[in-house]
C-alpha cells in the first residue's frame, strides 16, 4: 500500500483534541459502533446468501430490515454528503470483517503464517476507514492506497489513536 499524505503529529493531536471537544467523538464508542456495523454487513451478506439457496423471501426481507439499521448507524460516523467517502468506508469495514474471518480460519486450520497475513491487511484497511471517519486521509488517498502494494506508515499513529483497551 502507497504511503498516506499525513498530517504532522502536532496537527493530528489538535484534530482529535477538536474532534473531541466539538463533536465528543469517543473513539472506544465509535471503535464499537465500526465492529457493529461490520457485523450488520456481514448479516446482509446472510441474509442475502440464504434468501438465494432457499427461495424463501423472508431472507430478504430481514436483509431490509438489517440494511436499514446498517446505513442509520453508518451514518452516525460518516456523512453521506462527502463524495463516496460513505460507500469506501462500509467496502472498508466489510473488507475488514471477511479478512478478519479467513484470518480466523487460516488460523484454526494452523496455517498460522497465511492467517498473521491476512489479520495485517484486516488491520490496514479498519486503519484507512479511521483515517477517512476522522478526516485524516480523504477519499483520494484511500483510493490511490488501495490501489498500489507499499508498506503504509499509517498503521502506527492509529494503533495510538485507537485502542479498545481505553475508556
Amino acid at each position: 500500500m502507497a504511503d498516506l499524505k499525513l498530517m504532522s503529529f502536532e496537527e493530528l493531536q489538535k484534530k482529535i483534541a477538536s474532534l473531541k471537544e466539538n463533536r465528543g467523538v469517543d473513539l472506544s464508542t465509535e471503535e464499537d459502533l465500526s465492529i457493529a456495523v461490520m457485523n450488520l454487513i456481514s448479516l446482509e451478506e446472510h441474509f442475502f446468501f440464504s434468501g438465494a439457496k432457499t427461495g424463501k423471501d423472508e431472507y430478504y426481507d430481514m436483509l431490509k430490515e438489517v440494511r436499514e439499521m446498517r446505513k442509520i448507524l453508518l451514518a452516525r460516523m460518516i456523512d453521506k454528503t462527502e463524495g463516496e467517502s460513505w460507500c469506501i468506508s462500509k467496502h472498508l469495514l466489510g473488507t475488514t470483517m471477511r479478512l478478519m474471518e479467513v484470518g480466523t480460519k487460516l488460523q484454526g486450520d494452523g496455517k498460522t503464517e497465511e492467517a498473521k497475513l491476512m489479520f495485517t491487511f484486516a488491520y490496514k484497511i479498519y486503519n484507512l476507514f479511521f483515517g477517512l471517519r476522522l478526516k485524516i486521509i480523504n477519499t483520494s488517498d484511500v483510493k490511490n492506497s488501495l490501489e498500489k502494494e507499499k508498506p503504509m506508515t499509517f498503521d502506527d499513529i492509529m494503533a495510538k489513536l485507537v485502542d479498545c483497551c481505553k475508556e
